[in-house]
């Protein structure tokens, strides 16, 4: 058999043995445990909407939730989830890190205390106790909301609860906490039998920001793969916008722990808050929250936009 042809029939059998519909596999890593901030993630990988893109996506929860945009700045994983506040952090350190897509394009963040305590305005703060789980960022937000009603950090006393915001209010250790996401904590207290009265953040004195965004590295980012990816979760937040119900059926039964009387509240709440367009970018948000951050001594200099944003279309 001449060379030529042995060569075609070689080529042939390796066609032959590769898989038909074979899979780019991809790391996410989340920014916490699974939940319903999440949904088009999951509802993406149950429904087969990454499948039918030919990728083959693993969610991973980190062991902790400070790690996984460094882990993929160090090229240890495709992409992660994290907020528009840490990657500007971030991105102001040096880290090679863009933004490339958006779950959640809004703050979730609030200040929150318990309707029938004696704090019915952000003035009532005014020589009070309030938690707080997040040193540096969550500081500064609180900075800037009770300057909005004539306060500053000195006329009240900050306590790190360390993620117990609602045994804190509950027990009374704090009078109100910053850092509660409105989806989740004012629903654990209605689970405590308590009602918690609320402040958004983006209405007293912080810029709107993306809560919740999708990272890869800089150098390595892959704008096809990525596209994807977008056009993945496009699908699913579609659909589950459309059958929030049979979404929750479905979400539910992902993990062990997921199906629970807080996460079917917060789902309630949290489908309406999820970017319809994850591809969606608006840069004037991140060139007017960069200058907040630098009005409160988080970074000492705004990165350039496109050091760390990358729309992907």
């Amino acid at each position: 058999m001449p060379f030529v042809t042995r060569l075609i029939a070689v080529l042939a059998l390796c066609c032959l043995a590769l898989p038909a519909n074979a899979q780019e596999k991809v790391r996410i890593l989340l920014d916490w445990f699974v939940n319903p901030d999440h949904a088009a993630l999951v509802i993406a990988k149950q429904r087969g909407l990454f499948d039918k893109q030919g990728l083959d996506v693993e969610l991973i929860a980190p062991a902790d939730p400070n790690a996984p945009p460094k882990l993929v700045a160090a090229g240890q994983a495709d992409y992660a989830l994290s907020y528009q506040p840490t990657l500007q952090m971030l991105a102001a350190e040096g880290l090679p890190l863009v933004r490339v897509g958006v779950l959640v394009a809004q703050p979730l963040n609030s200040l929150v205390a318990l309707e029938d305590s004696a704090v019915k305005t952000i003035a009532d703060f005014k020589g009070r106790k309030i938690g707080f789980s997040v040193s540096g960022f969550e500081e500064a937000v609180l900075g800037a909301m009770l300057e909005s009603a004539g306060l500053t950090l000195k006329d009240v006393t900050l306590v790190n609860v360390n993620f117990a915001l609602t045994t804190a209010l509950m027990s009374k250790q704090v009078d109100g906490v910053i850092g509660a996401f409105r989806n989740f904590e004012l629903n654990d207290l209605e689970l405590n039998k308590a009602k918690g009265r609320i402040w958004l953040v983006e209405k007293h004195g912080v810029p709107a920001y993306d809560e919740l965004v999708i990272l890869a590295k800089r150098e390595t980012v892959d704008p096809a793969r990525t596209k994807k990816l977008l056009a993945a979760l496009a699908e699913a937040t579609a659909w589950l916008t459309a059958n929030p119900a049979e979404a929750w059926a479905s979400f539910s039964k992902y993990g062990k722990d997921l199906d629970n009387d807080l996460n079917r509240m917060a789902w309630k709440d949290t489908v309406p808050l999820l970017s319809a367009d994850p591809a969606a970018l608006d840069r004037a948000r991140y060139s007017t929250f960069a200058e907040f951050l630098v009005k409160r001594g988080l970074i000492k200099q705004a990165p350039p936009l496109d050091s760390y944003l990358r729309e992907i279309r």
